[in-house]
């Protein structure tokens, strides 16, 4: 095992083949910033989204995906060109992976794309435990699934941050304020077969739970892009707090529940989630 891999094990409580699966991905997931970061992608790009908010905020749960945007719209932006640079880092670190860009079958403002590795090989490589490792499928993946949106809506704010493993490396990020207008407009927009990602609601309240302001202006151009508003609405804090009491009143929490439990180690918190205990809670929001 690599000694960086190592040491970034020592932040990890794993009890069981699950904790050991989302552990291996997580440090997966930094080396890959660590490798785009190199490769110069943020010089173009931000980091945003649950993973960002993850490893850079303290959100304390697991983010399977590693969401960015380009600080400013280019259609023909070439993500598949930061691939030999990622690809080489990554194997740096004794990874064996490959990086694949997922072809477009619609017309979208989203470039994707995966890094693949075998479970069974990488869990013997973080933890030599054949016994884990006996568990899992042969044929079984570990994926990193990677999205750039290539035309982001308008006023979303920055920073840069830096991380010391598993190599000293830069990010630029949204902030918080611009990270919450994201997640606000998942909140009142993003649902799967009709039903809301609980772990939208788990990181809303998180962000309440810190005090973060919500970046109005940035919320809104996300709101009007994706059509949720028409172009008079103003989107100030009262409508946007009214918009989110009626979104409360839809949610079936019991499902949104279910949906976060896989990503969180303390669920007892779930069993207070209801439409009244969100609503009181947005009473509290703020915005600039």
């Amino acid at each position: 095992m690599s000694e960086v891999i190592e040491q970034m094990l020592k932040n990890y409580n794993v009890g069981n083949i699950y904790d050991q699966k989302n552990a291996m991905k997580e440090i997966m997931q930094e080396i890959v910033l660590c490798g785009l970061s190199r490769a110069g992608f943020f010089q173009k790009a931000a980091f945003y989204g649950g993973t960002a908010l993850r490893i850079f905020y303290g959100l304390d749960r697991f983010s399977e995906d590693l969401d960015f945007s380009l600080e400013t719209a280019d259609p023909s932006f070439d993500l598949a060109s930061y691939f030999p640079v990622l690809e080489k880092e990554v194997k740096a670190f004794g990874l064996n992976v490959t990086i694949t860009e997922k072809e477009k079958t619609i017309e979208s403002n989203i470039r994707s794309a995966f890094l693949k590795g075998n479970t069974k090989e990488h869990l013997l490589l973080f933890y030599a435990d054949e016994q884990a490792a006996g568990s899992v499928a042969r044929s079984e993946a570990v994926k990193i699934k990677f999205e750039v949106d290539v035309n982001p809506p308008a006023y979303a704010t920055f920073e840069h941050k830096y991380r010391l493993l598993p190599s000293p490396y830069e990010v630029n990020i949204y902030d918080m304020p611009s990270l919450f207008a994201g997640k606000i407009h998942a909140v009142l927009c993003r649902a799967w077969q009709s039903r809301i990602k609980g772990r939208d609601l788990y990181d809303y309240v998180f962000y309440l739970s810190r005090g973060t302001a919500v970046n109005r202006k940035h919320l809104r151009e996300r709101l009007l892009q994706t059509g949720f508003i028409t172009s008079d609405v103003e989107c100030t804090l009262p409508e946007l707090k009214q918009m989110l009491y009626d979104r409360f009143d839809s949610i079936d929490f019991a499902q949104a529940g279910r949906d976060v439990e896989p990503f969180i180690h303390n669920t007892s918190v779930l069993h207070i989630w209801s439409a009244e205990f969100f609503k009181q809670i947005t009473e509290g929001l703020r915005a600039y």
